[in-house]
């Protein structure tokens, strides 16, 4: 546990935290400039308020599922970097998964505190923040054109999709595949000429416990009309997802 108290260190919560004030400042910053530029233009103070307020509420609400993956990472990484990487650009999916094949790829057997070596933390931080750096480069760069292809519609379709709707379907679809492959081939694995059963499941029972919970949400949001369920469909299948993994790995 000694690396893990070095991980929650004073000087990494400094430098974390002192980033994410810096981020902080500066959507404060646009914050006030859009609201003035809407006084400036003429929107009623009331609307812009009430437009302010409930979208801190409908802020605070998905949030809660990112609150979960930093608890979760704390646990292997401390509290800065987690904090620091789903604070300010970080992917829930993204850095739990490159979190674990680095430290994989690192010699540890999985993400966990008791491997955790100074070099594999180093090596794991350095790849999460590589990888992700990627979309504000492509968006500097093309955003422009990006943004154009994106409000194009999609010719000869009744429905007119545009780019973004079959880009965001193609790379949902190819991930979750991903995903299950990578689980299954956990859990079945090929070996001396014959399919050996390894016993690794929980990833497949989080996995069918979590997309039943968010099936159950996206029945009760689209269905029954209660669309406030949608900002607590993540936070809610994860918890699921993980209680469910908890308790198997109790029973079995």
């Amino acid at each position: 546990m000694e690396v893990l108290d070095q991980l929650n260190s004073t000087p990494l919560y400094l430098i974390s935290g002192g980033i994410i004030l810096f981020v902080v400042a500066m959507s404060l910053f646009f914050l006030i400039r859009a609201y003035r530029a809407g006084i400036a233009i003429g929107m009623d103070r009331t609307k812009l308020k009430r437009t302010v307020t409930s979208s801190i509420t409908f802020s605070i609400l998905p949030s809660i599922s990112i609150l979960l993956g930093v608890i979760a990472l704390s646990g292997s990484l401390g509290i800065p970097l987690p904090w620091l990487r789903l604070s300010v650009i970080g992917a829930l999916h993204y850095e739990t998964s490159v979190a674990d094949i680095a430290a994989r790829n690192t010699g540890l057997d999985s993400l966990n505190a008791e491997q955790m070596t100074p070099t594999a933390f180093t090596t794991i931080a350095l790849l999460m923040s590589v990888g992700i750096i990627w979309g504000v480069v492509c968006m500097a760069l093309f955003g422009k054109t990006y943004t154009r292809k994106l409000q194009k519609k999609k010719t000869g379709t009744k429905k007119g999709g545009g780019f973004g709707d079959l880009a965001m379907t193609a790379m949902f679809i190819g991930l979750i595949t991903a995903y299950i492959g990578s689980f299954i081939g956990q859990l079945v694995q090929f070996q001396n000429g014959s399919f050996v059963i390894t016993g690794q499941y929980l990833q497949l029972v989080t996995l069918v416990f979590a997309a039943g919970a968010m099936a159950v949400f996206i029945y009760f949001t689209e269905k029954k009309k209660l669309a406030w369920l949608e900002n607590f469909s993540i936070a809610g299948s994860m918890l699921v997802g993980m209680a469910a993994s908890v308790f198997s790995n109790m029973i079995f």
